[in-house]
């Protein structure tokens, strides 16, 4: 009998009716030579302190730091959980083979595998990997499945980062919690979670300590239309009226108009975090919202695997693009067919592949996120707008690029330079894909930069036809203006820093070139920002991420690096992917963060300050200490 294990029972469901498991048992399903079972996720957890020796379960900083000599597994605590896990047991031990379902990345890699470590499997495994849940997929998954040795290294990263948080997190919490907690509150430590805790509390303080200093701009108007003076900001006001002075009552002269033609590419397809980014940016949905829906869509067979940080596809994927553009095509919401006239001026025709979408070198595990062709039924409001953004994205990569042209106007008086410049769409190529709101009803007039195409610019006007040599009268003004503070944290402008190492970069190919130094795994991100609103650490304001006292005070108590530092969390995160493609040894790693955790306490036990955190969270975080 062939046992396939997936990681939740509709995942099961699909694979069961595809293989001919039809008969319902309990627990699993069974059929043609198959059973299929499942999991709810982690059925499986590292051992907790006081599983490896009696003297770990009370806290007490002479039993720091804790570091097991080998590390086990256990069941989680749940009734439910154990019931579920003696039926995948009793079927494992009678298998001649079991094929690994679980979802095709490092996490569904490791639940798996401590299932069938922990039930004792001795048969040979086979892994099926998929990166989507259409029947086509899941069909054309068994008629290639994976020997699992395949996939040992992937094995080998998760378990690393489970170990390496498991040493970070135990021994950091209970070492900060009793040196500086004064015995009332559970002081949270994480490897991912305290540098994003750094990120916000570090930008708050530089919007509290930011002191505004005054700037004037001279600007005139002519013809009705604004020219600013191009020498910049007057830094004192003196200055600015002395050139006020000069051009008061003086004719304006255009001394250059140039027209130049530009294309604008379509933005890259979506990875994890630009959908989240955008979500956030254009719904409000908070990352683990989105993450929640994508991941929806994918067990429904709408789109492909969601938790991946790349933004493009293998090459094999090409011929298949075609009949996913079919399928959204044919797709209605509510009578309408969104997308049918996006689609009909590239019908019929190969479609274009660009080294910008399609770059196998640039794909692993999975391809970006785009539609199956599966038609979509029953979305609900926020599952249509998630699917909406990517099926648009994946329609724009295959229209021609925009095209547009930029004026550029100066003119002087008496000595003194203006500028204007102005933006005009000639052709709007990919930007039809950009849906009309109420929120953005001139959708295809605004240019923005491919990150962010809503995002308008002062520049994004036509400007009357102006002739080199004309002159005449104008307005000047002198305009006082303050410096302003950088802007706060929102979940979007936080998930691109998390994925930058802290540096917020717009350019999208130096965005790319950074990803190996981003701070924990595009799929986790999410969880971390809600970590710390669980924690107390952080609240909402609007839309703004704001540290609450307790998150600024523990921030400041940490004097080490290792514990905050963006870029050397981020090293480890790089180390993590190179444990996963056989670039690094896994044993190394754990070794080094042994050593680590090792100096962090032997530091912060002869600190000899008597910092403390003073500012309490409230009552309901108290009580986990003897969870942790």
């Amino acid at each position: 009998m062939i046992v396939c294990i997936a990681e939740k029972p509709s995942v099961a469901r699909d694979i069961a009716r595809i293989i001919g498991a039809t008969s319902s048992r309990d627990g699993y399903m069974e059929g043609n030579g198959f059973q299929v079972t499942w999991t709810f996720g982690h059925l499986c957890t590292l051992k907790e302190p006081h599983d490896y020796t009696p003297m770990w379960r009370s806290w007490s900083l002479t039993a720091l730091p804790m570091i097991p000599e080998r590390f086990g597994i256990k069941l989680i605590d749940d009734q439910g959980i154990k019931k579920q896990f003696s039926i995948i047991e009793g079927l494992m031990q009678k298998a001649d083979r079991i094929v690994n379902c679980g979802d095709a990345g490092q996490e569904g890699e490791l639940i798996q595998r401590w299932v069938m470590q922990k039930a004792g499997a001795k048969c040979p495994v086979s892994r099926l990997w998929i990166s989507s849940m259409t029947d086509e997929a899941i069909r054309e998954g068994f008629q290639n499945l994976k020997d699992q040795q395949d996939y040992q290294p992937l094995y080998l990263a998760g378990l690393s980062r489970a170990i390496g948080d498991w040493l970070l997190g135990m021994n950091c919490t209970r070492l900060y919690t009793l040196r500086y907690g004064q015995n009332r509150q559970v002081l949270s430590i994480g490897r991912v979670q305290t540098p994003t805790l750094a990120l916000i509390v570090n930008r708050q303080k530089e919007i509290d300590n930011f002191k505004p200093e005054p700037y004037w701009v001279l600007a005139t108007v002519y013809r009705d239309t604004t020219f600013t003076a191009t020498k910049g900001k007057f830094t004192s006001k003196e200055e600015g009226e002395q050139a006020f002075k000069t051009i008061e009552g003086k004719p304006f002269t255009v001394t250059k108009v140039e027209k130049k033609e530009g294309k604008e590419q379509p933005p890259q397809l979506y990875d994890l975090t630009s959908l989240q980014v955008d979500c956030n940016r254009k719904f409000g949905f908070s990352a683990e919202m989105t993450l929640n829906l994508i991941q929806a869509l994918y067990e429904r067979k709408f789109t492909t695997y969601p938790r991946v940080d790349t933004q493009y596809l293998s090459d094999d994927i090409y011929p298949k693009c075609p009949q996913t553009m079919n399928g959204l095509y044919q797709t209605r919401f509510g009578g309408v067919a969104p997308y049918a006239e996006l689609i009909k001026p590239i019908g019929g025709k190969p479609l274009k592949k660009s080294k910008r979408v399609f770059d196998t070198s640039k794909v692993t595990d999975h391809h970006a996120i785009i539609p199956t062709g599966v038609i979509p039924q029953g979305l609900s409001d926020a599952e249509q707008k998630v699917f909406d953004l990517v099926a648009r994205r994946f329609i724009g990569v295959f229209l021609p690029d925009c095209k547009f042209s930029t004026t550029t106007v100066l003119g002087e008086v008496d000595g003194i330079e203006f500028k204007v410049t102005g933006k005009e769409i000639l052709d709007p190529g990919w930007r039809v894909v950009r849906a009309k709101t109420p929120e953005n009803p001139d959708a295809l007039e605004s240019l923005g930069s491919p990150d962010n195409p809503d995002k308008s610019t002062d520049e994004e006007r036509t400007l009357p036809t102006f002739v080199k040599g004309e002159s005449g009268s104008h307005q000047p003004t002198l305009t006082e203006k303050m410096t302003t503070p950088p802007p706060y944290y929102n979940e979007a402008s936080l998930l691109r820093a998390m994925e930058t190492a802290g540096k917020f970069v717009e350019d999208e190919t130096l965005r790319a070139a950074m990803k190996e130094n981003g701070i924990g795994r595009p799929s986790s991100r999410a969880s971390i920002i809600e970590t710390l609103f669980k924690r107390h650490y952080i609240r909402r304001e609007r839309k703004r991420l704001v540290a609450t006292p307790t998150g600024i005070e523990l921030i400041d108590l940490i004097r080490e690096d290792l514990l905050k530092s963006c870029e050397l969390t981020g090293i480890w995160e790089k180390k993590l992917r190179d444990i996963e493609h056989r670039q690094y040894d896994a044993q190394q790693f754990i070794n080094e963060l042994k050593q680590q955790v090792t100096d962090i306490v032997r530091d912060v036990m002869s600190d000899p300050t008597n910092r403390r955190v003073t500012t309490m969270p409230p009552d309901d975080d108290k009580k986990k200490k003897k969870k942790n």
